[in-house]
């Protein structure tokens, strides 16, 4: 049997940060989607499926894995994964399972296979085999991956198990069960470190650096070569590879790559990668009236149904110190907050400049390449071409939005 993960066409319900990646790259837990689905079904060769202005980026992302190619996965069963189903475990698939009108998986007969030419095909071809309901979250936003991420990370400690391989320093204390605790190879936990394990495993994973004065509470995933800095990590946070976390961060994901060095609350927020939350960044996770949160979605205020909702923050953005974010602002890709003296609009197009109170188009596509390339370099990691191709394509699809948005502040 092979596999094929795919991504459909509510990749927009994720923006924005699905600009740059598929959405079955989106984080849950202490794995992306995809690693989830690559755990529980093992297979000889996974394919990946995304829209097409994302290949060229995925194949250099992935290059042991054919990317939109079904020609590469003939020759026997194919096992047809939803990238936005949450699953919680191994099962057997004979057939075709649904979680109401998802489409969760569906295994094609290798037959069936050859005659496909595409994802679309694929589709139609599970459409026509007998199907059978299952009861599977599928995610449809992001706050449905900020508020299964507890549980997941729960879950995902079963791949770590109860291992101490790194450094542990003896006076760190851990307030609760000590088998809720992994510290990966080469991690070092400093003297009075908190690690509270009454309501969840606190998975450190390798390379990471834990200063003094850090308390974690569980259900917590610190992922490889991060650095916590007297940090107050309140329970149901993932964060990716490479970042640098100060302050308080409550129930929030961050996809890698990116610092929130200093003092400010993150509460109920995604983040993505390359970002830079300047000192006293605070977002706002619930109204004062205890009202459900609303978010700009495709330019309409979609409720949400969370009472707790904070921010979504793209790729490649900074905010300056002491910025302030209402609850449900989504900020786009590659944007510069200035957010003293005035809070920035609840939507934020991408490439945008927000200061002195309003929207402006900002310093160009160039000055923001140049940006981008300067702040992966100090990580030793360099701007692909294409990802420039890529960014590039986003900055002239989206150039229409920013103009509407720099009108309303004239």
């Amino acid at each position: 049997m092979k596999v094929l993960i795919y991504e459909d066409e509510t990749y927009e319900n994720f923006y924005p940060l699905t600009y740059l990646r598929a959405s079955w790259e989106l984080r849950c837990g202490a794995f992306s989607l995809r690693q989830r689905i690559e755990h529980l079904f093992p297979a000889e060769q996974v394919g990946l499926w995304a829209r097409d202005i994302l290949v060229p980026v995925l194949r250099r992302r992935y290059p042991d894995k054919p990317v939109n190619d079904l020609k590469a996965l003939e020759g026997d069963d194919l096992l047809l994964v939803n990238g936005r189903a949450l699953l919680t475990g191994p099962m057997d698939v004979d057939g075709v399972l649904k979680s109401g009108e998802e489409l969760v998986c569906a295994l094609i007969p290798k037959e069936k296979v050859s005659g496909c030419s595409g994802l679309e095909d694929l589709l139609e071809t599970a459409e026509s085999l007998p199907s059978e309901q299952r009861d599977i979250k599928v995610a449809r936003y992001l706050w449905d991956l900020i508020s299964e991420n507890p549980k997941f990370i729960e879950l995902d400690f079963k791949f770590f198990g109860p291992k101490v391989l790194g450094k542990l320093h003896p006076s760190v204390v851990v307030y609760g069960p000590e088998d809720k605790v992994y510290i990966g190879e080469g991690a070092e936990i400093h003297p009075y470190v908190v690690i509270d394990t009454r309501n969840g495993p606190v998975i450190v994973d390798r390379g990471t650096e834990v200063h003094p004065f850090t308390r974690i509470e569980g259900p917590s995933y610190i992922g490889p070569n991060c650095t916590l800095l007297g940090a107050k990590i309140r329970e149901g946070c993932s964060f990716g590879p490479v970042c640098r976390i100060g302050g308080e961060v409550e129930e929030s994901i961050v996809q890698g790559y990116s610092n929130k060095y200093h003092d400010g609350f993150l509460g109920h927020a995604y983040v993505g990668e390359w970002v830079n939350l300047g000192a006293l960044t605070t977002n706002s996770d619930l109204k004062n009236d205890y009202s459900t949160v609303q978010v700009y979605l495709k330019g309409k205020l979609v409720d949400t149904g969370e009472l707790k909702v904070g921010s979504f923050i793209g790729d490649h953005t900074k905010t300056s110190i002491g910025t302030l974010l209402n609850t449900g602002t989504t900020i786009g890709i590659m944007c510069n907050i200035v957010g003293v003296g005035a809070l920035p609009p609840k939507y934020v197009p991408p490439f945008s400049l927000f200061v002195n109170g309003k929207i402006t188009k900002g310093l160009g596509f160039k000055a923001l390449l140049e940006t981008a390339r300067t702040s992966m370099s100090r990580r030793k990691i360099e701007l692909s071409t294409e990802e420039e191709h890529l960014l590039r394509a986003i900055y002239e699809a989206t150039k229409e939005e920013r103009r509407e948005a720099v009108k309303k502040y004239r």
